[in-house]
């Protein structure tokens, strides 16, 4: 796996769920039920699967978790991030150490189970909004690669004087010259003062489609336009056709919920 973020993720899984105890066994994690019950000889083959069509995503960080585990496990992805399956169709395949693929299974799992989920939600709204070509967003990597001015820091900022936006606006291209900026704004007012400074991005919130499409219209050439505020799936494709250029959705990381997905495997 290329990612050294993504690495430190599952080594702090690891280390969590595989905590260490008193020893017999020289290996940098345990898993104390398999240690105690399967003869550390013992291999196996086996392979993760969904129980329920989904889009697969975290099928390298599951390898990556067996990996971490036991460097000898050898794993196959049938199924690359992005791919749509059926229920029961496999995602990947793996052969090794059988104590140490019970001992990567849970967590395996659980990156796996989280992202398809994500995934899955994600490829849901893009299919309700393709007709329009609008992006579905979850903002930014961080709160480092984009300058977002959201309600509260604007009333932190003289007021949050609505018709002053453009000064917000210009005060934060000064302090990150080459950052982007949004700002949020809940009226065709607001909309109208940020715009005087031109920001890369202006944010429509919990705006009517009347109001968002008349904000669109103002932006035109101007600012690229993001809708947000409590998007569900069934209101997708109505705030798509105001016109925006994209809809950020927050559902997709907290509560796109868990897919099913099950680790299967047999003693070779």
């Amino acid at each position: 796996m290329r990612y050294p973020r993504a690495r430190a993720a599952v080594r702090l899984a690891l280390a969590e769920d595989l905590a260490s105890v008193e020893r017999v066994v020289d290996a940098p994690f345990c898993d104390a039920t398999s240690e105690a019950l399967v003869d550390p000889k013992a291999r196996a083959t086996g392979e993760i699967f969904s129980r329920v069509p989904c889009v697969v995503a975290g099928a390298t960080v599951a390898a990556a978790v067996l990996k971490a585990v036991d460097p000898r496990i050898q794993v196959r992805i049938l199924k690359p991030d992005g791919s749509r399956v059926k229920a029961n169709e496999d995602i990947l395949v793996f052969k090794g150490r059988a104590q140490s693929i019970l001992a990567a299974e849970r967590t395996a799992l659980n990156f796996m189970q989280r992202m398809c989920a994500t995934a899955t939600l994600t490829r849901k709204f893009v299919d309700a909004t393709r007709r329009y070509g609008t992006l579905i967003l979850n903002h930014r990597m961080g709160m480092y690669d984009r300058i977002l001015m959201k309600d509260n820091h604007r009333r932190l900022w003289r007021g949050g004087d609505p018709d002053a936006l453009d000064q917000a606006v210009l005060a934060a291209r000064r302090a990150f010259p080459k950052l982007e900026v949004e700002i949020e704004v809940e009226s065709i007012r607001e909309c109208e003062s940020a715009l005087k400074a031109k920001p890369e991005w202006i944010m429509l919130d919990n705006m009517s489609c009347a109001d968002m499409k008349k904000c669109v219209k103002l932006c035109k050439g101007i600012s690229k336009t993001e809708a947000s505020g409590g998007i569900t799936l069934d209101r997708a494709k109505e705030v798509a056709a105001t016109g925006v250029t994209a809809i950020s959705l927050g559902c997709l990381t907290h509560s796109a919920g868990s897919i099913d997905l099950s680790l299967e495997w047999k003693a070779v």
